[in-house]
């Protein structure tokens, strides 16, 4: 899909995917409003072999940061306001850098984040031979549907779904023992394309394997911070999970043919907190 001007884009964006007041003028939730009792319920059915995989990358002195912890997480609704507006139409001043968002930081989200998880192995549907695509590769709605056709039923994604995208990016880094870049460097990535797709499907949230969840370089020739964000969180009110590391999860997917899972998702509850370390526990 060729996009075109920055500004034209974000603007077209806006007004097609926005689901401001949707859920009230005090909606904390946005789109995990799409998990109710049921899908939680069913999810909880999905739970065969009782086997679990954790999400997570180590909390150890190596990784992207040498030094620092590794912090697979959640971005929250109080990330990625644009035009001085954060989720809901709120201020951005709702979000200091004294107290943090009081209003929906993730000292609220505590038991918002468990439901249906569905992994979309996008790496091993398109990718090369190692399961992997390259850095750059911008994921189209093509892509992902290619996705769910290979994968078959069990990743037909619906209304409350988490979505786990998985690119090979993590795999490769490990595998070659090179970290560079991985942290804020080229990757591959959703496309801003996929909004209407992440929109139209009325998903909860979804995450990936690389730090920034979006393809870098960015589509545009002008320069942005995170495009995708700037619409799916503060307009969308969709949370956005980065640096998950799907890739056991993804071996055993790939062994059974069986890509839906219950996911428990929590994320750390601290008060304030508009983005939070999470260790998500999928059960298959």
């Amino acid at each position: 899909m060729t996009l075109g001007p920055l500004k034209e884009e974000l603007a077209k964006a806006r007004a097609a995917y926005r689901n401001r007041g949707r859920w009230g003028e005090d909606d904390v939730l946005g789109t995990l409003n799409f998990i109710d009792d049921a899908i939680r319920a069913h999810a909880a059915s999905l739970v065969r072999r009782g086997r679990s995989f954790s999400l997570a990358q180590g909390f150890e002195g190596s990784g992207p940061w040498p030094g620092r912890q590794a912090v697979t997480r959640w971005e929250g609704l109080g990330r990625g306001h644009a035009t001085e507006q954060a989720w809901n139409g709120r201020s951005c001043t709702a979000v200091d850098g004294h107290g943090g968002d009081s209003v929906t930081g993730f000292g609220r989200l505590r038991g918002a984040f468990t439901g249906r998880g569905v992994l979309l192995d996008v790496g091993r549907a398109v990718g090369d031979a190692l399961g992997e695509l390259p850095d750059g590769f911008a994921i189209s709605e093509e892509h992902l549907q290619e996705t769910v056709e290979a994968q078959g039923a069990t990743s037909s994604v619906r209304r409350g779904d988490i979505v786990l995208v998985r690119t090979g990016q993590l795999g490769r880094v490990r595998r070659l023992g090179a970290w560079d870049g991985y942290a804020a460097g080229d990757a591959p990535g959703l496309s801003f394309s996929t909004l209407g797709r992440l929109h139209r499907t009325e998903i909860a949230a979804v995450a990936t394997d690389t730090w920034g969840l979006e393809v870098r370089p960015y589509e545009f020739a002008e320069p942005e911070a995170a495009p995708l964000h700037r619409i799916a969180i503060p307009h969308m009110g969709l949370p956005l999970g980065e640096m998950w590391d799907l890739e056991t999860l993804a071996e055993d997917c790939a062994a059974d043919g069986v890509y839906e899972f219950l996911l428990v998702a929590a994320p750390l509850p601290v008060t304030g907190a508009v983005g939070a370390p999470v260790n998500p526990i999928a059960v298959k």
